[in-house]
Parts: structure tokens; sequence; C-alpha cells
């Protein structure tokens, strides 16, 4: 929110709400749309391509830094007079992205519009514009970057989506895009390059408004280029061909004497209502099929459309199937003849052992069940044994634990050789995470600010509790206790409880350390299904920077932050040691 605000009162210094709305409307080639029905009415716009006037790219490198804090790394893109590339905020410690172009280049005006309107729209399902500035002859435009997220072009390059999550796709996206044109903002190059997949299965839209203005298009029917291009993002996934002659997207385009060919009819297996919307919403000039109903013309009339598809399953997961086979010295003999075919191997049943004499097989039989006997009897005991110490842990603290079990020095005593533990004041943490996609690393100052009210979260992931390795291998928060202390014990608020919370201790060599937790020193680790935990060590462990490493997490219903899946959500910290 901090960014978003810093994008708004850049407009307000230029003219305050009124000149907002204008520059709102002339960063999104809306301008020349009226916003009543009779939106598809032609009106005069300027041209789609506005040449540069004596406008070269600024002389930037790699290793440049802009304003005292983003520093340059990799250039993606350069043409029409900008550059796009890949930085790094050194203030807050995370990637971001960056467009420049002169301040004197003739769509420079355009673009800082464009971007200060997409960043007042302030939808998650876009990726957030953080600034735009205009500094020291240098227009600059930062974006979010999101290194978990995998573009569409990529997912649908080996394989089409699965019906499930082409459906997925449509529907976030065509929803994202109703809602940004309700507050008069277009994309006008919605392709699979601008469509972001996350780790939790959310797609993220990138370049609203501002790719359009860098490149200088505009558009006389906004919503309905936009809704052609969401079809065309849909055929796409569904058969890995781009919909038009041309190859596009690394995607072989359709035959040109064949027209445009319904989804289900270029590959087999594809779901008859995605190939029926996306055949509406990419065909809106009344050369429909006559099977299919009324074309969408509009975002908001194709997330209609995808809303009255019947619920799609999600495919059940894959099983390996293992025959039961008996291996005994005998059970396998050559097939000498009959049906099956010459050199292969009959498995045979092995036949069931002789049934032990009288006296000897009653013996054996009561031993058996005195055996069973006592072994009921002792899990019982420990069963009921371990109810009264959850019971017991409740009462004194709330917490639920499962197992707290130390690392290198550490260990479930209960710190019985530390001695008086006092309070450590954290000085300052960052997220920690070695592999990438950083949760929230802005929210990281709640976990310790004493404050139950706030906090950190984590993304919402399918699977869990445990975290699939393919997917992702924790998350975490490194801690500066300010000077090197002897660390005792941690304590752990949660936002969430369920089944099941474990949370590693390790010691750090400095606080933005991207070391693997296997090169870390292991403290302390703890499970729990309550909204607490605490971590005791064997001895104190002298370290000035400890990391918190959650590998799994519990399973939440949708609530105001994310949707349903496993997450958790970190509320205080604290420290003790001498």
């Amino acid at each position: 929110m901090a960014e978003r605000s810093t994008a708004a009162v850049g407009v307000a210094n230029e003219g305050g709400d009124k000149q907002l709305a204008a520059q709102a409307e002339s960063a999104t080639a809306d301008e020349a749309t009226d916003r009543s029905e009779e939106q598809d009415a032609p009106q005069q716009t300027p041209p789609e391509e506005t040449a540069p006037t004596n406008s070269e790219p600024p002389e930037l490198h790699s290793g440049h830094k802009l304003a005292g804090r983003y520093r340059l790394e990799e250039c993606l893109t350069r043409a029409d007079g900008f550059s796009s590339w890949r930085a790094v905020d050194e203030k807050l410690r995370r990637a971001v992205g960056i467009h420049t172009l002169p301040a004197d280049h003739s769509r420079a005006r355009s673009v800082l519009a464009a971007a200060r309107s997409a960043a007042l729209l302030g939808d998650p399902r876009f990726v957030q514009v953080l600034d735009a500035v205009e500094e020291n002859d240098l227009v600059y435009v930062i974006h979010e970057w999101l290194p978990d997220a995998r573009e569409l072009t990529t997912l649908i390059a080996a394989d089409p989506l699965e019906p499930h999550e082409a459906h997925q796709m449509v529907n976030q996206i065509s929803q994202a895009m109703a809602a940004a044109h309700r507050e008069g903002l277009a994309h006008l190059r919605l392709g699979p390059d601008a469509v972001l997949r996350t780790e939790a299965g959310q797609y993220r839209i990138r370049g609203l408004a501002v790719a359009a203005a860098l490149r200088g298009i505009s558009s006389e029917r906004p919503q309905r280029e936009d809704t052609e291009a969401i079809g065309a993002l849909l055929y796409a996934s569904l058969t890995q061909r781009w919909p038009y002659p041309k190859d596009e997207h690394g995607l072989t385009g359709l035959p040109k004497d064949v027209g445009l060919v319904a989804p289900d009819q270029v590959r087999a297996g594809v779901h008859r209502g995605l190939s029926e919307v996306a055949m509406r919403a990419l065909v809106n000039d009344g050369a429909t099929a006559s099977r299919e109903p009324e074309p969408c013309t509009t975002p908001e009339e194709l997330a209609k459309a995808v809303a009255a598809i019947p619920k799609i399953r999600p495919p059940e997961p894959t099983m390996t199937s293992f025959s039961r086979t008996t291996y005994q010295q005998g059970s396998y003999r050559q097939n000498s003849g009959g049906p099956t075919s010459p050199g292969v191997t009959t498995v045979l049943p092995s036949p069931p052992p002789p049934a032990l004499p009288g006296r000897t097989g009653k013996a054996l039989k009561w031993s058996v069940s005195a055996l069973l006997i006592v072994a009921l009897g002792l899990g019982s005991w420990q069963l009921a044994e371990t109810l009264m110490d959850r019971e017991h842990q409740a009462k004194s603290g709330g917490t639920s634990t499962s197992h707290n079990t130390g690392g290198e020095g550490g260990s479930d005593n209960g710190g019985a050789n530390q001695g008086t533990l006092k309070p450590l004041p954290v000085q300052g943490a960052a997220e920690y995470a070695p592999y990438g996609g950083a949760q929230h690393p802005n929210d990281v100052d709640a976990t310790y600010d004493s404050k139950t009210s706030t906090y950190w979260r984590t993304n919402s992931f399918a699977d869990g509790p445990e975290f699939a390795p393919s997917v992702k291998k924790g998350v975490g928060i490194a801690y500066d206790l300010g000077a090197a202390r002897k660390l005792g014990q941690a304590s752990i608020e949660f936002y969430y409880g369920g089944d099941h919370t474990t949370v590693t201790l390790y010691a750090a060599d400095s606080l933005a350390s991207t070391a693997e937790p296997g090169q870390l020193k292991k403290l302390a680790t703890v499970t729990t299904d309550g909204k607490a935990a605490k971590l005791t060590l064997k001895a104190p462990v002298e370290t000035r920077y400890v990391v918190v490493w959650l590998t799994a997490l519990p399973y939440s219903e949708t609530d105001g932050y994310s949707g349903a899946g496993h997450k958790q959500a970190i509320t205080n910290v604290r420290f003790e040691g001498q």
C-alpha cells in the first residue's frame, strides 16, 4: 500500500483529481471510447503508432542505479526508444521491473499517466505499478517482479492446459479485465507473455495500460480488442495453436485457407463448453458459427459466459498401481503351453502353509492373543498420556506441540542448562527466500511489533501441509538481534491453527542470506496444530541473525486475504537469551 500511495501522490502533485481523471483516460486508449452502450461507434483516435520525436534510449547499463536505490540487473527489451529491465530495489531488498524512456520522448507523458492510472486501480489480479517518476531527463515506471510466476507462453509450450486449469485461467483473466474496463482501463497487448501464473495457482496480468502506452497503441474498440485477446489466450491454451494464420508467441498459426476452426475440431478431447466460449470471444463481426450462441464483445460478457459453464472438476491425482506378487522359491515357472505367448513368465500362487498340529497350534494362538492384549493396553496408556500432555500444554500456553527437537546444540529438555533468560529485542528483519518467490516482504516488520492485529502472511498453496519440494521448499523470515547474542528460545504466534505448522530455527551469517537451510546451523524444530509455538534450545547458541523457516502450513478456507489452501501468518515473534 505504501508504494501505491506514492504513485497516487505523484498524480495529485500534478494537478489534483480533475487532471487525474484526464490522465487515466489518455493512459488506456479509451479516450476515444464512449462509456455508454454506444462504445463501438467509430471516433477519431491517434494513429496506432506514434513515431518518437528525436529521442534516443538513455545510456543505461547493468549496474546503473536509479533514484539511488534501483540497481539495473538485466535488460529485457530495448525498442521504440524505451527499455525494460529486471532490477533490484536495494532499499527493500527485492527484485522489481523497470521501464525507462527519455523525458522528451513523444510518449513519455502518456506512459506516466497510464502508469499512475494503473497504480490507482490497486487490483491484486494485476502486476502492481509501484511508482512512476520523471527525474534527470528520464521517465521510469517501477512495477512488481514475480520470480515464482511462469508466463502462460511457457505453460502451454509443452502441452495444452487441462480443462480445469484452462477454465481457471479464462475465468480469472476475464473477471480481472472486466474490473479494469469498469474503471476505464484497457490493456490492448494481452498476449500469453502478459499472463503469469503464480505458484499458488493465481493468474496475474502485467502491463495494464502501460504496455500499450509504451508502444503508442490505441483503439476505437478497446473492450472488443481485449475480449478477443482473452479468447485467443483460451484458444491457445486448449489447442497449442494460435487462432490466426500468422505464427505468434512460439505457437503455430492456423492454415490460411481453413478460416477459424473451433478448438474441439483442432484437437481431440477439448472441453466443449470452453471451445464454445473461445469462439464467442474470438468472432465478433457476424462470423460466429451457427452452432454458437451470441458473440461476447466485452470482458464483462465473457466473464458471464465463463461463469455459466458447468463446474469442471480438477483431474484426479495419478496413482501408481502395484500388483501383489508372491516371491518364493519355486513360484516362478516357465509356461509350457496354452494361450500365453512363448517366453512369458507366469506367476503361480504359493500354496497356503499347513495347519499347525492341535496342542501346539492352540498354545501359539493363546500366546499371540496375550501379546495382542498387552500391546493394546500399552497403546491405550500411551494415548491417554499423550492426550493429558496436550491438555496440559493447551492450558499452560495455548500451544499444541507434536514435537520439539533441537538441531546443533538444541533439544527438547526445556532448556535446563540455560539459566536466566531475558528478552532479546529485534533490530530488523527481512524475508528469507533462498529459492526465490518472496511472499510479502514489506510486512515482515509486523511480526515483532507486539501487535496481534498485524502480521506477515504466506501465499495460499494447493498442496500441504508439507510443502511439495517441486513447488516450494519453505518460506521464512530472517531476524537481526542487533549484535551477537546467546539465543536460548523463541516464541512464535500464528494467525491460523489446524493440522499443522512446522517451524525450524536456524542461525544465519547475515540478514540478507541466500544460503539454503541445509547450509545454515539448525537450532530447533517444532510442529504444532495450535496458534503458538515455542522452540527451546538445549544450551544458548551465539548468533546475531536468526531464521524462522516454515516447511508445513495448515489448511484454511477463503478469507479476506487469500483463497482456500494451505497458508499461515506470523503475528509475533519473541526471542530470549543471555
